[in-house]
């Protein structure tokens, strides 16, 4: 019963993005060894965040229950490493927009489902006892895989010289919802007190809506040139 609660969990982890890269056209273009340095790309910059929050952000000494809302804001800040990690990824590859655009987005969502993730689900889904937060887990890795999909096209349009005018606000919108919808979760659940599916629920709908958006903005931005 524990390995068919891991199989199910590791399935639902990982299969949509084998499926992913299968279907967006990745395989044909050779492209595992560009994910594979975009996912190193991702290591390196998570390693810069640390040791910069490390430095300038101590551990909050704070009541319990005390939420620091100035800290959490800066540290969501950082976050903006991201975008910048994105943009390198997909300024070192040549090709279209679509494809730098999957390189980046496949090889930063897989980096971090196995950093994040793999240890968590390998040592818990194959628990004695039966747990939901590991089912939600594997929901929140295809949730973090659209994120990130939808955070490599903002910041490729963004960084685009012939970005009309009327483009601009709404992709610095997103942008700006892309680096700092941790944090807006989490500012949630403290103030709502949200439970652990609703907060899932939540983040879908919020990641939805940004990568609607984004795709529209998206297939009008490649149709006007």
């Amino acid at each position: 019963m524990t390995l068919f609660h891991f199989g199910n969990c590791f399935a639902l982890a990982y299969f949509p993005y084998f499926i992913t890269y299968k279907c967006s056209g990745l395989s044909e273009y050779n492209a595992f060894w560009r994910c594979v340095q975009a996912g190193a790309t991702y290591l390196f910059v998570q390693l810069c965040k640390m040791l910069f929050l490390a430095t300038f952000f101590p551990t909050w000494e704070g009541g319990a229950g005390v939420y620091d809302f100035v800290g959490e804001f800066m540290k969501a800040t950082v976050d903006l490493a991201d975008l910048l990690g994105l943009h390198l990824v997909m300024s070192r590859n040549a090709g279209k927009g679509e494809y730098k655009i999957m390189v980046a987005a496949m090889g930063w969502a897989t980096a971090e489902l196995v950093m994040s993730r793999f240890l968590p689900l390998w040592v818990g889904a194959r628990g004695i006892e039966f747990d939901w937060k590991y089912i939600q887990m594997s929901f929140d890795s295809n949730i973090s895989l659209v994120h990130y999909i939808a955070m490599a096209a903002v910041v490729w349009m963004f960084t685009r010289y012939d970005l009309p005018k009327s483009f601009r606000l709404p992709v610095t919108v997103l942008l700006t919802l892309c680096v700092y919808k941790a944090f807006l979760m989490e500012l949630f659940i403290h103030v709502f007190m949200l439970g652990s599916w609703t907060v899932l629920l939540v983040k879908a709908v919020l990641t939805g809506v940004i990568s609607l958006c984004t795709l529209f903005l998206f297939v009008t931005l490649v149709h006007s040139n």
